[in-house]
């Protein structure tokens, strides 16, 4: 791995850290201004964990343990590029992304504060600091003093934004911590002139979780072995023909599950044949301030980020009807108009949702469906949605100029 500054010829790409638009929280996301029970509830919450989380760390190096790092799937706009990573402690021989229990995945430790190196095409990234933290606009030039690693939150997260102007495709990223070998992931650097994305929930979309059903959906992602996991029937079909439909289409999946599972999700993309694409997952760590934001706030958050990522792309986005999906999706249709071209929502089954009362009267846990300024189409199955959405979307693909309207 190169660290002289350069490779090929060009010059070390400039990184900043990031924070999410969560946690640029206001006066309502703030557990201070939330009910005194509310308060005292996430505050034992977050302490708890902390506790667990110094516990674990303390018999991690207890056992020999030392940095690793986890790398997770990142995007490009073409002019910056978003990485995640996190640094986790591990025995010497454990590698990174190997596919492993949920319950395992869940106990994973975090290495606070590790510095890391990264590459892109074997450019190494620099970061720029002051004092001791990570900024990109530098206030006062006199303090510039250039890294060329960044340096991971006390979760072990690192969410970095790199200023390179990169071709269309994919590009390798390599992370390394100390004396560790490199390891490496995907970045995927979408065309400029793409005009048509896909964001695709991943829970009871496309992988049966059983989510509404608390003790099937926790059986199921921390205990069951994952090369079981089952495939919502015919989703993978859909999504290969929408792949066809829009060859440039770049897919966004998002999941309420925390970073812990990116593996898993990430092994049953690939192996089911789902077009792969990044990831957008959450922190599975409580938030001291605004503590953990609800499956709701997650997919606005992030959608509302490719959103202003993307600024001239429309978007197809396809969810289930057992997270909400329905009026997450209407909401961004209201706030961001002409943006959203249709909604697919996956009907979850009697049998996958609900109380004992609602199986055997065959009701399920849907509401009634929110007004939407775009085409909402439902399906129990991907090929119920390849009857009617994709029908609807050939119409409009075959009007001259009508993504541009």
């Amino acid at each position: 791995m190169q660290q002289s500054g350069r490779a090929d010829g060009l010059p070390p790409i400039p990184a900043q850290t990031t924070s999410s638009n969560f946690e640029a929280y206001g006066k309502f996301t703030s557990i201070d201004h939330k009910p005194f029970s509310v308060r005292v509830m996430r505050r034992a919450v977050t302490e708890s964990f902390d506790v667990i989380s110094a516990a674990m760390v303390f018999f991690a190096k207890k056992l020999g343990w030392f940095p690793r790092v986890e790398p997770y799937i990142g995007y490009g706009t073409g002019s910056y590029s978003r990485l995640i990573c996190r640094t986790l402690l591990a025995p010497a021989k454990r590698s990174a992304g190997l596919l492993v229990r949920g319950i395992r995945a869940a106990c994973l430790v975090p290495a606070a504060r590790t510095k890391v190196r990264i590459n892109i095409d074997g450019v190494p990234l620099q970061t720029v600091q002051v004092g001791d933290s990570e900024t990109f606009e530098i206030p006062d030039s006199k303090q510039l003093k250039s890294s060329e690693y960044a340096i991971s939150d006390e979760s072990g997260y690192l969410d970095l934004v790199a200023m390179r102007e990169l071709k269309p495709g994919r590009h390798d990223v390599s992370y390394t911590v100390g004396d560790r070998a490199p390891v490496h992931s995907t970045l995927y650097t979408i065309a400029r002139d793409a005009k048509v994305g896909i964001i695709s929930d991943v829970d009871d979309t496309i992988m049966v979780t059983q989510v509404p059903t608390f003790w099937r959906a926790a059986y199921n992602t921390l205990l069951l072995n994952p090369r079981k996991r089952v495939s919502v029937p015919s989703m993978s079909v859909l999504y290969s023909k929408l792949h066809e439909m829009f060859p440039a289409a770049p897919f966004f999946y998002l999941s309420t599950s925390p970073w812990n599972l990116e593996s898993s999700i990430r092994h049953f993309i690939e192996y089911h044949g789902f077009p792969s694409g990044p990831l957008l997952l959450r922190d599975l760590d409580p938030r001291p301030v605004t503590f953990i934001p609800s499956g709701v706030e997650h997919k606005l958050e992030f959608i509302e980020q490719l959103m202003a990522d993307f600024p001239d792309m429309k978007f197809i986005l396809i969810g289930d009807d057992g997270q909400r999906d329905p009026t997450t999706y209407a909401t961004i249709s209201k706030r961001h108009p002409g943006r959203v071209i249709a909604i697919g929502i996956r009907q979850l089954r009697p049998g996958e949702a609900g109380s004992y009362l609602q199986k055997i009267t065959g009701m399920t846990t849907t509401q009634p469906a929110p007004s939407a300024n775009v085409p909402v189409f439902y399906g129990t199955t991907g090929v119920n949605l390849i009857h009617t959405m994709l029908p609807y979307l050939r119409n409009v693909f075959s009007k001259k100029g009508a993504i541009d309207s």
